[in-house]
């Protein structure tokens, strides 16, 4: 049982509230298919980070308008929602932790490179909107995790202390973006083992959110 007894949490979206990396993952591969880009699962998983326009010009190449990198993204997005919508569930345990923390007036931040829509699709489809305090989303900083800046912003917009939050992370981006941003960050094994998070940094992980207690 761990006890928690910070001031504020900031939490990742995909792969910390859901466990959806893998549908990110071929959602990607799908989408690029259908523009004639060949790519497999290992030689994708590496270049899977930073905000969705990054990862567009990542892939089609960096002299895009900016029309058709939105344009792209919202296709690659369509594609990933028609893979997951069947199967959206929250990781276990989360809502009932999303309460106890409201209950004990604990502040509560999202800090997510996903655009609106996949925010909108997550946070409505789970209908946990009303317990987030703060939400930063991608299209918010210019620059993708692993750099800090999308926890820096919630940080600020939470008006907390960075020493008196922790985030809640899944990638290896998203631990170091955090603890540059002065975050103690609890990791969560959706896609890594409990070693490769405690080995980037982590202060401690969990499987789930069903076993945290709020001190």
């Amino acid at each position: 049982m761990m006890r928690l007894n910070e001031k504020a949490i900031i939490f990742d979206m995909d792969g910390t509230l859901v466990d959806n990396i893998r549908y990110h993952e071929n959602s990607w591969i799908i989408f690029l298919r259908d523009y004639g880009i060949e790519i497999d699962l290992e030689t994708f998983a590496p270049q899977n980070h930073g905000t969705l326009d990054e990862m567009i010009v990542r892939f089609f190449g960096n002299d895009l308008s900016k029309d058709r990198i939105y344009e792209l993204g919202i296709k690659k997005e369509e594609a990933y929602q028609n893979l997951y919508r069947p199967d959206i569930k929250e990781v276990n345990g989360l809502t009932p932790f999303l309460q106890k923390l409201n209950q004990n007036k604990i502040k509560t931040g999202l800090a997510t490179m996903g655009i609106p829509r996949s925010i909108d699709f997550i946070l409505d489809g789970l209908n946990i909107r009303n317990y987030f305090q703060e939400i930063t989303g991608g299209i918010e900083v210019l620059k993708g995790k692993p750099n800090p800046d999308i926890f820096l912003k919630t940080i600020e917009k939470l008006k907390v202390d960075a020493k008196d939050a922790i985030a809640v992370e899944d990638s290896m981006g998203g631990i170091k973006a955090a603890k540059d941003a002065g975050l103690k960050v609890l990791g969560i094994t959706t896609t890594h083992t409990e070693e490769e998070l405690m080995d980037n940094g982590c202060f401690q992980v969990i499987n789930d959110y069903s076993k945290i207690e709020i001190a």
